[in-house]
C-alpha cells in the first residue's frame, strides 16, 4: 500500500467514526503513520485530501451501481438503482455528504451522473418517458437527495421507510408511462425521437441539421 493509500484508508476511517469534524490534518496524519507535511506533499492541501477520500467513497459506490447490470425494463433497473443510492446515503451519510454536498465536481461524480442519464435515457428510447432526459435525471437525484438528507435529520426511530417507496414511486409516475402504448403524445414520441438519434445519429444528416433537430424536438418535448 502506497503512503497515498494509507492516509485516504485513514481518513475514509475516521470520516466513517467521526464525520467530516473528524478528518484534521493531525488526525488524519497521525492514523496513517506519516508526519503532516507528508500528507501536504501529497494532496497538496486539505481540499486535495477531500477529494481523494470522496473519490474513494464513489469508487465502492459505482462499484454496486455496475453490480446491479442491465435489464430488459429500464424503468425497473431505475427502480433497483435508486434504492441502491438512498441505502448507501443512509448507511454512509458521512461519504454520502461529502460526496453529494461539496460543491467541486468530481470525475467520480460525473460517471454517476452518467449512469443515471444513461438509464433514463433508455426509458427515453423505449417511448416511456414523460418529460426531456436531463429534466427527468435531474428529478430524480433531486428527489432521491432529498428523501436521504431528510431521513438523516430524523431521528432513526421517526423515519418511516414506507416514504422512501412513496417517493421513488412518484417520481417514477411523474416521468414515465406505464406502456409504450400510453406513450402516444407528440411530446414521449419527441423524446424517444431525440434519445434514437443521439445513441445511433446516424450520416443522414449534416451537424447542423442535428443540431437544428434536436432542438425542434426539445421544444416538442417541452
Amino acid at each position: 500500500m502506497t503512503t497515498k493509500d494509507r492516509l485516504v484508508r485513514a481518513a475514509a476511517e475516521l470520516l466513517r467514526e467521526g464525520g467530516r469534524e473528524a478528518l484534521s490534518t493531525r488526525a488524519v496524519s497521525a492514523a496513517a503513520g506519516v508526519q503532516a507535511p507528508t500528507l501536504y506533499r501529497t494532496f497538496g492541501d486539505k481540499d486535495g485530501l477531500l477529494d481523494a477520500v470522496a473519490t474513494y467513497g464513489f469508487k465502492s459506490y459505482l462499484e454496486g451501481k455496475h453490480a446491479l447490470g442491465e435489464t430488459d425494463d429500464p424503468v425497473g433497473d431505475l427502480r433497483r438503482g435508486w434504492d441502491l443510492h438512498v441505502e448507501f446515503g443512509l448507511q454512509q451519510p458521512a461519504f454520502y455528504m461529502l460526496m453529494y454536498g461539496e460543491p467541486r465536481v468530481r470525475e467520480a461524480r460525473r460517471e454517476a451522473d452518467a449512469i443515471l442519464r444513461r438509464i433514463v435515457g433508455r426509458i427515453a428510447e423505449a417511448g416511456r418517458l414523460r418529460v426531456p432526459v436531463e429534466q427527468a435525471a435531474q428529478l430524480v437525484h433531486a428527489t432521491g437527495m432529498g428523501v436521504i438528507l431528510s431521513f438523516l435529520a430524523s431521528p432513526p426511530e421517526q423515519r418511516d421507510p414506507d416514504l422512501i417507496v412513496a417517493a421513488r414511486e412518484h417520481v417514477i409516475a411523474a416521468i414515465t408511462t406505464d406502456s409504450t402504448d400510453e406513450a402516444s403524445d407528440i411530446p414521449s414520441r419527441a423524446i424517444a425521437l431525440k434519445a434514437a438519434l443521439e445513441k445511433e445519429p446516424g450520416d443522414a444528416l449534416t451537424p447542423a441539421e442535428h443540431a437544428m433537430l434536436a432542438e425542434w424536438l426539445d421544444r416538442l418535448a417541452r
